[in-house]
């Protein structure tokens, strides 16, 4: 159950809360403990949804498709996260009067933590919609069913764009485009819009929050840094001079951070080149290989390979090189090498993940780098396939989410989503905004397939031990 339904009223600073690998925490920027009795734990709708329903603390203020899934075994599928306005596959020819009619209904919440999400073509937008196939029914072309990830609410003073298709941060929406010259104000806005919209969509509201209520809610989501913080194999991830956990990461203030950091085109408004050492967290766990302690899946020496503190840190510290040197020839990327007419872009991890010790864009990048195409390494059968044609050339493109171009009507945008932040990872699989990828191991199978990395066996290991430890 959530946080305000067990009836307390708050949460000690740092409490930790437990996930497959380790230990997540988070840190109330003032250093006390997390009031639990303000709007975001608060219903102000009408169908008994609050922000927390979908931003739960211990899965990294998201969801996790497995605490989705207990919280239906536990309410019978009644708990106010199934609610058919968005939380069912779709909202018509559905039964929601038994418990297995939920199950079914409610099926891609609980198995790939997926929220539907409607939107309207946009009058003036360059292409058509000629064929809509949804498995769960909604196939109307005229208002897309998409099935999409809840974002955390937590670190949000890195945000470049608010929600995965940018639309809190739009002209589109009456929303403003978040800059270096107008940051943190855009910021602050475009939170306190999100929050009506959540309340009016999500929560089904019919009061319109006050503008109390929206600064309570951007005051909390703002003042949360959220990291792992223990791995069970590596022991506390501050320790030994890394600087792993939220403690460190909430001292990353506004006037240290700031919208363009660290692009690596040419966007930094300080004119700072771009280094693809994007993290820094486990430098100190770098080991010297130890000569006979084993050899990893290539045969090169790897120091200690037992499940020791020092062998797994090891493991991470490579990790972290691997993401920060890792070269990836950059093919086929809408938004990279279209914009840019290239063909092939050489890169790392950070060419797209350029935020340092942090992981998402540092400006607002929508990218498509394949997991809604037809023509994805993953499997996408459980969503819908959408057909779209461009309204002047005739092309035609097969997407699961138009993603972006919902929202602007622009051909280029099709498939185009924001990059997440990558810390408190091992808290809220599935992962990519359409839950695709069920583990990290996934996710990097993916990334290997489609840009043909070369990724070995050992490397990807480290790499996930890395990712988890964010």
């Amino acid at each position: 159950m959530g946080l305000a339904s067990q009836n307390p009223t708050s949460l000690p600073n740092l409490f930790p809360f437990m996930n497959d690998s380790g230990i997540l925490e988070t840190r109330n920027t003032p250093g006390t403990a997390l009031d639990l009795t303000g709007p975001f734990f608060q219903s102000l709708g009408t169908n008994g949804r609050t922000c927390e329903t979908c931003h739960r603390a211990a899965q990294g203020w998201g969801v996790s498709a497995n605490e989705v899934k207990q919280r239906f075994e536990q309410t019978q599928g009644l708990d106010p996260i199934f609610r058919t306005n968005d939380g069912s596959n779709c909202n018509h020819d559905i039964d929601t009067s038994s418990v297995g009619g939920r199950r079914k209904a409610y099926s891609l919440l609980t198995d790939k933590g997926l929220i539907r999400v409607t939107v309207d073509v946009p009058v003036t937008a360059e292409f058509n919609v000629i064929g809509v196939l949804n498995p769960y029914g909604c196939n109307e072309p005229v208002t897309l069913s998409m099935y999409r990830r809840p974002l955390p609410t937590t670190n949000l003073r890195f945000l470049s764009t608010l929600m995965r298709d940018g639309r809190e941060s739009s002209p589109q929406t009456g929303t403003q485009k978040i800059t270096f010259a107008t940051n943190p104000a855009d910021l602050v806005a475009d939170l306190a819009h999100q929050a009506v919209d959540a309340t009016n969509g999500h929560a089904q509201g019919t009061v319109p929050l006050t503008p109390a209520q929206q600064q309570a809610i951007v005051d909390f989501e703002l003042s949360l840094s959220t990291a792992q913080a223990v791995d069970f194999k590596a022991g506390p991830l501050n320790a030994n001079g890394a600087t792993g956990g939220p403690v460190a990461l909430s001292t990353v203030t506004t006037s240290a951070f700031f919208v363009g950091m660290n692009d690596p085109l040419g966007g930094n408004p300080h004119g700072t080149p771009f280094t693809p050492a994007i993290f820094d967290l486990f430098s100190a766990w770098t080991a010297t290989p130890v000569a006979g302690r084993g050899r990893d899946d290539d045969g090169e020496n790897r120091g200690p390979v037992d499940d020791s503190p020092a062998a797994r840190r090891a493991s991470i510290a490579r990790g972290q090189a691997l993401f920060n040197s890792k070269a990836i020839q950059i093919t086929g990327v809408a938004g990279l090498n279209d914009d840019l007419n290239r063909v092939t872009i050489p890169g790392t991890c950070g060419t797209c993940h350029d935020s340092p010790n942090v992981g998402n864009h540092s400006v607002s990048a929508p990218l498509n780098i394949g997991v809604s195409d037809a023509s994805s390494p993953l499997n996408l059968k459980y969503l819908p396939v959408i057909k779209l044609r461009n309204k002047v050339t005739g092309q035609i493109q097969v997407t699961s989410d138009p993603g972006r171009a919902m929202i602007t009507g622009l051909w280029k945008d099709v498939g185009r989503f924001k990059g997440p932040i990558l810390r408190g990872l091992a808290s809220r699989a599935p992962y990519f905004h359409n839950g695709s990828a069920d583990t990290l191991e996934a996710v990097i199978d993916f990334y290997n397939a489609r840009f043909a990395v070369g990724i070995t066996p050992q490397e990807k290991k480290d790499l996930v031990a890395f990712l988890k430890a964010l």
